[in-house]
């Protein structure tokens, strides 16, 4: 068989739904809402709306939220079709292997994997930053070797973060029911934490802040602000924070009822989403001048100190610290999911494929939680935002193509599923298009180690996943 045919080779749909088989279904779609709402606000709505208007927008950060949620909104379409009509693990890898072809999928999820390894890292130095701000004013200050990232501010190690990640390896191991009980009761007392700083931040509010909501444009250092080239370079950072209903499709092997489900959670966990982050970027704005949020990882407690609401500071940080591990375990349970797909059909050492006797993936929770923790080693906080969104965006960009092929082969070899994205065959064209314009809008940073990172894919594919693909036997 030649390489391009051998690339191109399709695993059969029935193969994945036996080899998942064994993965316990037991989520619900209060389950599923809780896992969404709980990635997609995470540490991103308590950390990046602040750096987002002192670096690019101006007041005008919640257009940026806006726009954004348009694009990850037409991509949610698609995933939800997907979902129901292919309940796999590992979401857009298993997705594309089935619709597009081998080589394909890997590509899709090896960028998936790119953004849960750094996601992981991300949130946990979100949470990091929080707890420390907030134990600060105990007099309680961990030294700087143990507080950042490896040559950051006389960095080694940022050691919060280091436990937040094993802390959730631990939990998610002793199985998904569990998890889904700790996570619904954090996403909650969260979306509490969040509605009590929009209530108070907002009688704090000064219109003038407001004013003017669009600055005018000029190049920075840091890229274009004001103006609508600065609200696009706003977009492209903050896209990273709608990336959860991924991981929500990651798990829809564990599912009850995939069909209805999947669609359920995926599209109301964005819809819920939405409104929070752009009330939370209106009332942050709002209460303090925008330039004061430059280079904080904890926006929504400073903006409270600012305004003398230090009590509500501390309680809405307690639960934020608290809340973002919610995030940690979405994309926890997604990333091992991804990576025991791997290991499933032979693309990395099968051993990661394997499920221990309570039919858990635990070899790849271990796997991904060493990877997050040296990641999270290595790079600074402000390092690792736009470089989740570029591994997310190749993946939604062939998950919205996919949709074609995919409706050839709906009510034959594929479930016809009863959710159907809507609009076609506009819809998939436009979310494709949607995502590579947030793709383009990334910082050549970004864009150079995504490119870098899709050729360390191609040789290990090459040199390894071919070879020991479960698709040559």
């Amino acid at each position: 068989m030649s390489l391009w045919k051998t690339m191109n080779r399709k695993e059969d749909p029935r193969v994945y739904e036996n080899k998942d088989g064994h993965l316990v279904r037991s989520l619900k779609v209060r389950d599923i809402l809780a896992l969404g709402v709980g990635t997609i606000v995470s540490a991103s709505i308590f950390t990046l709306p602040g750096e987002v208007a002192a670096m690019h927008t101006g007041p005008a950060v919640a257009i940026s939220f806006i726009l954004a949620s348009i694009a990850a909104g037409l991509v949610a379409f698609a995933y939800a079709e997907m979902a129901a009509a292919m309940p796999f693990a590992g979401s857009a890898y298993s997705w594309i292997n089935v619709v597009f072809g081998e080589f394909w999928g890997w590509v899709a999820g090896w960028a998936l994997l790119a953004e849960y390894f750094i996601a992981l890292a991300f949130v946990g130095s979100g949470l990091s930053a929080n707890l420390r701000a907030l134990i600060a004013p105990l007099g309680i200050k961990l030294p700087a070797a143990l507080s950042n990232a490896f040559g950051t501010d006389g960095g080694i190690v940022d050691i919060i973060s280091l436990v937040s990640i094993a802390l959730v390896a631990i939990l998610i191991s002793n199985g998904v029911n569990r998890v889904s009980r700790v996570e619904n009761g954090l996403v909650v007392l969260k979306v509490i934490a969040i509605l009590l700083f929009v209530v108070v931040g907002a009688t704090a509010i000064k219109y003038s802040n407001y004013i003017p909501f669009i600055p005018k444009y000029r190049p920075t250092a840091n890229g274009a602000f004001g103006g609508w080239q600065g609200i696009y370079a706003g977009v492209a950072m903050i896209f990273l924070s709608y990336i959860g209903f991924d991981s929500v499709a990651a798990n829809s092997a564990e599912a009850i009822d995939p069909e209805k489900t999947m669609p359920r959670g995926i599209i109301g966990s964005l819809l819920i989403a939405v409104i929070l982050f752009v009330c939370v970027s209106l009332v942050l704005v709002g209460v303090m001048p925008y330039g004061k949020y430059a280079g904080s990882a904890e926006p929504v407690g400073l903006a409270l100190r600012y305004a003398n609401y230090g009590i509500v500071a501390v309680v809405v940080q307690t639960i934020a610290v608290f809340g973002m591990f919610t995030a940690l375990i979405g994309m926890s349970m997604a990333g091992s999911r991804l990576v025991y797909s791997f290991g499933r059909d032979g693309m990395l050492p099968k051993w990661l494929g394997k499920l221990d006797k309570n039919h858990r993936p635990n070899n790849a929770v271990l796997a991904i939680t060493v990877a997050a923790i040296l990641i999270g080693t290595i790079f600074p906080f402000a390092a690792l935002s736009q470089l989740i969104s570029a591994g997310t965006l190749i993946a939604f960009m062939f998950v919205s193509l996919g949709i074609y092929p995919l409706r050839r082969r709906e009510g034959k070899d594929i479930t016809d599923p009863a959710f159907k994205m809507p609009l076609y065959p506009i819809l998939p064209a436009l979310a494709f298009l949607a995502s590579l314009v947030v793709f383009l809008g990334l910082d050549v940073q970004a864009k150079i180690y995504a490119i870098a990172w899709f050729i360390l894919g191609v040789i290990i594919y090459l040199v390894y996943g071919i070879r020991h693909s479960s698709l040559n036997k």
